[in-house]
């Protein structure tokens, strides 16, 4: 099972400028250019210090919906089907990220077609059309996501949305990206148009660049987005995360015949951090385990906590997997963080997981698009070049500070965990009685100590007390804000 560090990727920073050497001023723009003379295509990254944390009270999903506007809508002087013609004879497309406090505009074309393109876009963006046909098919599609799609068809994606639930209750982190489908149905035009006026200013906005373009292309766009409003947002002052009071669960009820299993806590890390690279290579370790554990069915991903955000958390994702072994995995996990958490890697587990991180690391910034989304990543966390300082520091490392940093920040006693699954009751009926539990996926002839480690873990006790664990109906997520029943 392959680590993955989906956020390293397409999470790009908040706080980046033009490596001038002058103090930036947080109301005017910012910038980040990387020339490719050779390159035959231009990557565009706009980045926007404004992410699903600004929602208003009673208005979650408003943040999407407005950038969407900007992504998927016309602009004043061109329809969105006129934008979409002209961008599919040029091989070309905009798409849109979303976090809690940032957003980003993408988008990759031919450099024949740049200056056919950006007449296009930037108007997408500092002209927008708000056109109200526009804004009622965005509007259904964004409740139709909400109210159908995400708890009907997007199974681990409902779960991580629980999760971050459970980990940011009553805090701005804690709202649906997507918003509610209340939130969503008194969303107004007028509400769009707003949030764009008073977020889209120039201190919130980073412009980066990079490929083939001509030297004097930079300047140009420049000049395009400093005719928009100086001013930035403050950053919001943050509660924090609340810390689990010992295995806490939420069981999500639909009928399925796999179940995905999210699980995680808050964590005071970031990439800046000095013992960033040392947990890297322990969450590498808590993805990767093929080689003690391949019978177990499912991706496991523990992502690291590099979400460009004020506050964190370490996390695991399990599924799908059958639903006759949800609670063996859950076991699985809890046991093998803990072990790590508490006695660290083996030198042949440090050494295997390194390999793999470094192995990794190579493929991380294949595309145009990729290496200005490190290099704005880079410049963000106060790194020249990420990835070359981490290809220089994951081989110094030794498995001592490895194993230190997983005991001051890995635990499994306090963790937050939502399972999207059926028959709910039998999974709570078996977390409380610690029945044990078999792994229907077994190869018998799996080596001795294999099959005496899967036998440890059918029957480890897991303290779960009763007032931990929620059973709450599919169907009943996303109408309203926060976890539904609270």
């Amino acid at each position: 099972m392959k680590a993955i560090f989906p956020s390293l990727v397409v999470i790009v920073g908040v706080s980046i400028f033009a490596s001038c050497g002058k103090i930036p001023d947080p109301d005017r723009l910012a910038s980040e250019f990387l020339p490719l003379v050779d390159n035959p295509l231009v990557a565009f990254r706009i980045l926007v210090k404004i992410g699903t944390a600004e929602d208003p009270t009673g208005k979650d999903g408003l943040c999407r919906l407005a950038w969407s506007l900007l992504a998927k809508g016309g602009s004043r002087l061109r329809s969105h089907q006129e934008i979409t013609t002209a961008f599919d004879s040029m091989a070309a497309g905009v798409s849109l990220s979303l976090d809690k406090e940032m957003s980003v505009f993408s988008a990759t074309v031919p450099k024949d077609h740049l200056k056919t393109f950006y007449t296009v876009f930037k108007d997408m963006l500092l002209d927008p059309g708000f056109r109200p046909d526009d804004f009622a098919r965005l509007k259904a599609d964004q409740l139709d996501f909400v109210e159908k799609t995400l708890i009907n068809d997007r199974d681990e994606s409902f779960g991580e949305e629980i999760l971050n639930m459970m980990i940011y209750e009553g805090h701005p982190y804690g709202r649906s990206e997507a918003g509610t489908v209340e939130s969503i149905q008194g969303l107004t035009l007028e509400d769009v148009k707003a949030f764009y006026r008073d977020h889209f200013v120039q201190g919130n906005i980073v412009v980066g660049l990079a490929g083939g373009y001509p030297s004097d292309f930079p300047a140009a766009v420049l000049d395009e987005f400093e005719k928009l409003p100086i001013g930035f947002t403050p950053r919001q002052a943050l509660p924090q995360a609340r810390t689990p009071r010992g295995l806490e669960f939420i069981l999500a009820e639909k009928t399925t015949t796999a179940t995905t299993i999210s699980m995680g806590f808050p964590v005071a890390m970031t990439k800046a951090d000095k013992d960033f690279f040392a947990l890297w290579i322990a969450g590498t370790h808590l993805g990767d385990r093929a080689h003690i554990e391949h019978y177990v069915q499912g991706r496991d991903k523990y992502p690291d906590p590099n979400h460009s955000r004020q506050q964190q958390y370490f996390s695991s994702r399990i599924g799908p997997i059958p639903n006759g072994n949800r609670h063996f995995v859950i076991r699985q996990t809890i046991r093998e963080l803990k072990r790590v958490g508490e006695e660290g890697l083996s030198e042949e587990q440090f050494q295997f997981a390194r390999t793999a991180l470094l192995n990794d690391l190579k493929l991380y910034a294949q595309t145009v698009d990729e290496r200005l989304g490190w290099q704005m990543d880079s410049q963000a966390h106060g790194f020249d070049d990420f990835l070359a300082i981490a290809q220089e520091a994951l081989p110094k490392l030794t498995r001592d500070e490895v194993n230190k940093a997983a005991r001051k920040y890995l635990q499994a006693t306090n963790v937050y965990i939502a399972v999207v699954t059926s028959n709910a009751t039998s999974l709570k009926d078996d977390l409380l009685s610690n029945a044990p539990s078999p792994n229907n996926d077994v190869d018998q002839n799996l080596p001795a100590a294999v099959m005496n480690e899967d036998l440890a873990i059918r029957t480890l006790p897991l303290e779960v007390k009763p007032e931990n664990v929620r059973i709450i109906p599919a169907g009943d997520f996303f109408r309203k804000a926060g976890i539904p029943g609270k």
